[in-house]
């Protein structure tokens, strides 16, 4: 469970010089009232100054001059607006700035930025990002059906994940081992869930409960400096503007198990108390029963010329696999005053993981294996004893038997 309780209280500076300065405070969300975050501010001040939101959607100058100003808006795949700022003397100016999708032709590329209105916030982030940064948002991955957060940043460039049953778990960052890198959510750091390790599950959030993903991969100062692979951050949503309500459901048939796969999602989000406070909730749930069939061998080497290397014992095994994820996310936020919030972002995640295995072990072969006691029968066909050992292994129990056979192997 993830519980995050932040302030942020803006004071206003006051010089007492030839005049009172002021701050501008502003926030800049699309047309649908989402918030941009990496938006580029410029103000026409004597020297020029300039600043970027932050994850959500804000932006501040301080010790500005009382007068008339310029504010310029720019965002990657949004047109550009200038918007003209009163500063009254002593007195703070909230500006709030709403940008319209437009398209961008340039030589060889061109930038729609309709189609994806989150990733263009994304690449927008990255691009004013002062380290080596990939950022992916929401509506990217949703256009693959990725049930975890470990198999959406597996994709980014850069990144290797370790699996277990074939869904991505521990994250490699430029080749460093998983202990070595670090996870947070919404800037704050996520412990391990293991005794023993470092290494932070990231198949246990569902992919579609984030805004954003944030894969750092090179330190910044203001940056905890134990993750010498990279950081990755996942950004939860935050609270619309106005309205949003949206859904999603799903199905399909694992081939391997004949079981089917169940996933939906739901998003509700507004602005309440007259748009002082607020809300989005998030849900999400999905039901995956898979399985693996695998084979483990162990070779070993002997004197005999004809055959210098055979199978010295292997299992068969087979996997039957049953997980489910269940998510919520919380995030309120409340506006005491002018350049005054309060903000509360929880997350809460639960998966049951049901494993049976069922294991066919070939073992003990003419133990040592290099005094060739074994038979040719034939080219490719050795003659040797043994033992069969047949496991079952399920969730709360385990059972084994054993047989001594006769065993024939090519």
């Amino acid at each position: 469970m993830y519980l995050n309780i932040g302030l942020f209280f803006f004071f206003s500076s006051i010089l007492h010089l030839s005049a009172q300065t002021s701050r501008i405070n502003g926030k800049v969300t699309d047309d649908l009232g989402l918030v941009m975050p990496g938006a580029t501010i410029l103000l026409n001040t004597e020297p020029a100054s300039g600043t970027i939101t932050d994850n959500g959607g804000k932006f501040s100058f301080s010790s500005i001059q009382p007068g008339k100003y310029t504010l310029t808006v720019s965002y990657l795949g949004y047109q550009t607006k200038e918007f003209g700022v009163d500063v009254i003397e002593g007195q703070p100016t909230q500006v709030n700035i709403a940008l319209v999708e437009a398209s961008l032709l340039g030589d060889e590329v061109l930038i729609l930025g309709d189609r994806l209105r989150g990733q263009a916030k994304a690449l927008s982030q990255q691009k004013n990002n002062a380290n080596i940064t990939n950022i992916v948002a929401a509506d990217q991955i949703g256009k693959f059906p990725d049930a975890n957060i470990g198999d959406a940043v597996k994709r980014i460039p850069g990144i290797t994940m370790q699996n277990d049953q074939g869904e991505a778990r521990n994250i490699i960052i430029r080749g460093m081992a998983p202990q070595l890198n670090s996870v947070m959510i919404n800037g704050e750091r996520v412990p391990s869930a293991e005794g023993d390790n470092r290494n932070v599950q990231m198949d246990l959030i569902p992919a579609d409960m984030v805004q954003s993903v944030e894969v750092n991969k090179a330190i910044l100062p203001n940056m905890d400096a134990d993750a010498i692979g990279g950081s990755v951050n996942l950004v939860t949503r935050k609270a619309p503007q106005g309205l949003r309500l949206s859904g999603t459901a799903g199905s399909g048939l694992n081939m391997l198990s004949q079981k089917p796969i169940w996933n939906g999602a739901v998003i509700l989000g507004n602005r309440i108390l007259n748009d002082k406070l607020g809300v989005i909730f998030s849900a999400s749930y999905n039901n995956h029963t898979f399985g693996s069939d695998n084979f483990e061998g162990v070779w070993s080497e002997t004197t005999n010329p004809d055959y210098p290397v055979v199978l010295s014992s292997f299992d068969l095994r087979k996997y039957d696999v049953q997980r489910i994820r269940r998510s919520a996310s919380l995030a309120l936020d409340f506006d005491l005053a002018k350049g005054h919030s309060i903000y509360v972002n929880s997350m809460y995640n639960w998966r049951d993981d049901w494993e049976n295995r069922y294991r066919l072990r070939v073992d003990r072969l003419n133990t040592p294996i290099t005094t060739n006691k074994f038979t040719k029968l034939e080219d490719g066909l050795l003659e040797m004893s043994g033992r069969v050992a047949i496991q079952t292994k399920a969730w709360f129990q385990q059972t084994e038997n054993d047989v001594e056979p006769h065993l024939c192997k090519s």
